[in-house]
């Protein structure tokens, strides 16, 4: 499998963001990046996509979705990331489930935007969750927003501003609800697939006296990411490797890694029976005379669970590998944590394995 590290969700002055697309494609190359998807709120700006290189010659492919939303709604609440779909679809911003029928016919992808974003009462911050749960047709979640997390910890003026200066001090993981979420409709039979993100606006605030950037792109795009596993390596020509990128995200062949504490690429989580081996989104039956035998290898030394249903099944402290024989069918991933600032955070989810019967 080909692996490439990206981030889906960010923002330029065609929205809410301070920087275009170019400036963007140039901090996801300092940043180490493979791709971004650009993320403008309720308008998909087309002519843009293309590769980028860097001085040194690595390549970075940019493609555009959209953050879409009713934007008459008060709070403006239950964001949608479209992926995918070719033309503009804020017509159907008005009802959820009528925007992701549209998404769905017209052959893109939807992921529920930062599904448990809190209010930030202390200055005035509306929460921005998903508040319509009984729709259907969304292909995964954002189990992880960087700028969602920190707007959780802006308890109070100091607080914003310690973690303006020192976010990593604060960025710990997913909320525990979107977690609980994930797991939920998971069991409920449904497959969906999770992502992480930064939510990029490189946007200036001025906090009392002081002045600051929350957060640059490119520390962004040094922090949460989606990393895709491919079957063949991308070829250098856009339109190709974006189907290629979405064709990864809609089978959940994917994790999220937090690459802020230590890099993440080289993270792997697959089912073997015999000579067969599947990864990550794969539906793999529960063979009879057989042992079906999950693996989870990580890149540095971490706390590693291994969870079936949502509940803890196996584990592992300061290891870089972890293997379970299947015994029950349903919904295997794995979680790992790393030490970082002087405790531990989250650091990678795999997208499940599913075992039916």
């Amino acid at each position: 499998m080909h692996e490439y590290a990206g981030n889906l969700h960010s923002h330029t002055p065609y929205s809410d963001g301070a920087l275009y697309h170019a400036d963007l494609a140039q901090a996801g190359l300092r940043a180490g990046l493979d791709f971004l998807l650009v993320t403008d709120h309720n308008i998909w700006v087309d002519g843009v996509q293309g590769y980028h290189t860097a001085p040194a010659g690595k390549k970075l492919l940019l493609l555009t979705g959209e953050e879409m939303h009713n934007m008459q709604r008060q709070p403006q609440s239950s964001h949608l990331l479209v992926y995918g779909v070719p033309h503009e679809l804020a017509a159907h911003t008005s009802d959820p489930q009528m925007l992701l029928d549209a998404v769905n016919a017209a052959g893109g992808l939807a992921f529920v935007a930062h599904p448990f974003d809190p209010a930030a009462p202390h200055f005035g911050e509306a929460a921005y969750a998903w508040e319509d749960w009984h729709v259907h047709g969304f292909h995964g979640l954002e189990i992880w927003n960087y700028m969602s997390e920190y707007k959780s910890l802006m308890t109070s003026t100091t607080a914003a501003a310690r973690y303006a200066f020192f976010p990593a001090h604060g960025i710990s993981g997913p909320p525990p609800a979107a977690l609980h979420k994930w797991d939920e409709l998971l069991a409920a039979g449904q497959t969906v697939t999770a992502i992480g993100n930064a939510d990029a606006h490189g946007n200036t605030y001025n906090l009392g006296a002081l002045r600051r950037c929350v957060f640059p792109y490119e520390h962004l795009y040094r922090a949460v990411n989606t990393h895709l596993l491919l079957p063949e390596p991308l070829r250098g020509e856009w339109r190709a490797d974006e189907l290629a990128i979405y064709a990864a995200l809609r089978a959940g062949s994917c994790f999220v890694g937090y690459d802020a504490p230590a890099a993440t690429r080289g993270f792997r989580f697959s089912a073997t029976v015999g000579a067969t081996t599947t990864n990550m989104g794969a539906q793999v039956r529960l063979p009879t005379g057989a042992a079906l035998q999950l693996h989870a290898h990580t890149p540095a030394l971490c706390n590693l669970r291994l969870l079936h249903n949502g509940t803890t099944v196996a584990s592992a402290v300061q290891a870089d590998a972890l293997d379970y024989t299947v015994s029950v069918p349903g919904v295997y991933r794995i979680e790992a944590s790393i030490k970082f600032h002087g405790r531990m955070r989250a650091w990678i989810f795999s997208n499940p394995i599913y075992v039916r019967e």
